[in-house]
């Protein structure tokens, strides 16, 4: 038979096992939620330091022929138009399980992207020979946002652990 100090222990061990479980499961979500929002933080700082360009109806340009000739002229468009394929261009797709852990990135698509985030020579063609007349820096926006996630995701790590011990603890 047991006694009432049994029952009581094994009473308080299955409670305890069970709220154990509850707190693994919590725990187990926790990655992928800390992970989604410290990129989205990542995404947004990204978005925000990608400039925008702004084309005027001004068209000039030098042909590449020999000699080369000077091209200036107006187009019937009377507004300035405005870029934003770059910024645009910016996303995360939904973070997923990889091996034991999960991944998300943060990405852009736009084919100049590259050239923008780590700068690029500036190249004038005369005939067959390519000179370089200059550089432009790069904007290291990547670098910048996976900074801003980095912050991002100790914060919410924190955050989680500390909701997580209040909801077990309480």
């Amino acid at each position: 038979m047991s006694s009432s100090n049994e029952r009581r222990n094994k009473a308080f061990i299955d409670k305890y096992r069970k709220e154990l479980r509850s707190m693994l499961d919590d725990i187990s979500k926790i990655d992928r939620k800390v992970l989604t929002r410290s990129v989205n933080a990542g995404l947004k700082e990204a978005k925000r330091l990608t400039p925008v360009g702004k084309y005027s109806n001004v068209v000039d340009f030098y042909t590449t022929t020999i000699p080369p000739k000077h091209v200036h002229f107006k187009t019937s468009e009377t507004k300035t138009k405005v870029g934003g394929t770059l910024k645009k261009g910016w996303h995360s797709p939904r973070a997923r399980r990889v091996g034991n852990g999960v991944e998300k990135i943060l990405e852009n698509n736009v084919d100049y992207a590259i050239y923008v985030n780590d700068g690029h020579r500036v190249v004038s063609v005369i005939g067959d020979t390519y000179i370089t007349v200059g550089y432009v820096p790069g904007k290291h926006i990547l670098e910048k946002a996976g900074n801003v996630a980095e912050k991002a995701m100790i914060q919410e790590f924190n955050a989680e652990i500390e909701r997580v011990k209040a909801k077990h603890d309480g």
